[in-house]
């Protein structure tokens, strides 16, 4: 079996006499889409605060393709190659397609011995970037502020791709779009698996978990009350996991 991307190793966390998280661990392989389920409270948005570096553990251990590894930071985490996505994003919206893609990025050419963006090499990267992927965009000169949710949400999963990134953490992200956008969305998460990228997505919609996960992990008051191949349960299954009727696991992945 291959190295696994992620491990979770008896995650805690406490806010004084509270704990929020008690004791959480699995792992998952590359390229593993896993389903985080769990009413709201539970600790999903805890821990994938704490994988992503928003969030310090109280105890426990986290292993990063293969190493120990713990993001104190949101940007030691990106650095490492993990990326959250949230509903709201972290695009600029009054600045094109190509600006968002490369923010911090640029590249420039000398001309007279100044630098200048070179808005051809980007616009073309940019362009390959998104054709690959199957992204539509009319004009990668429009401002993001023009463009539909999913739209908006697709340049921030290519760009995290494009520029190696390993692990990404969706949460919710498919809550303000409409039934064709999720379908695309949906497909792009498949598109970024199949890349051998780990995708972790926070969803209430039970039909996206099934449509979308290899496996479904069920966070219960800060534990882990299910760890379930998506292939070998059922919508009926995972709902007396998230309310406490049944305790599934399923060991770790990798």
């Amino acid at each position: 079996m291959s190295e696994p991307l992620l491990v979770l190793d008896d995650i805690r966390k406490n806010y004084g006499a509270i704990e929020a998280l008690k004791g959480v661990s699995f792992s998952m392989a590359k390229g593993e889409v896993i389903a985080l389920l769990g009413d709201n409270g539970a600790g999903k948005s805890t821990l994938v605060k704490i994988i992503s570096g928003g969030l310090e553990p109280t105890s426990g251990k986290m292993l990063f393709e293969g190493k120990e590894f713990l993001a104190h930071t949101p940007a030691e985490a990106k650095a490492a190659g993990i990326e959250t996505v949230y509903q709201d994003l972290s695009l600029c919206t009054n600045v094109d397609v190509v600006a968002n893609f490369f923010m911090g990025r640029e590249i420039t050419r000398k001309v007279l011995g100044v630098p200048v963006l070179d808005e051809r090499a980007m616009e073309d990267v940019v362009a390959k970037a998104l054709a690959d992927a199957g992204t539509r965009i009319p004009s990668l000169r429009t401002n993001v502020e023009h463009l539909s949710g999913g739209q908006r949400q697709a340049i921030e999963l290519n760009r995290f791709v494009h520029w190696g990134g390993k692990l990404v953490l969706l949460d919710e992200p498919f809550a303000a779009l409409g039934v064709d956008q999720t379908r695309r969305g949906l497909e792009m998460i498949r598109k970024v698996a199949a890349q051998g990228i780990g995708v972790i997505i926070i969803t209430h919609i039970m039909q996206q978990a099934f449509q979308v996960a290899d496996r479904i992990v069920v966070i219960r008051q800060g534990v882990v009350a299910g760890d379930v191949e998506t292939r070998k349960t059922s919508p009926d299954q995972v709902i007396s996991m998230i309310t406490g009727e049944t305790h599934v696991g399923a060991g770790p992945a990798g």
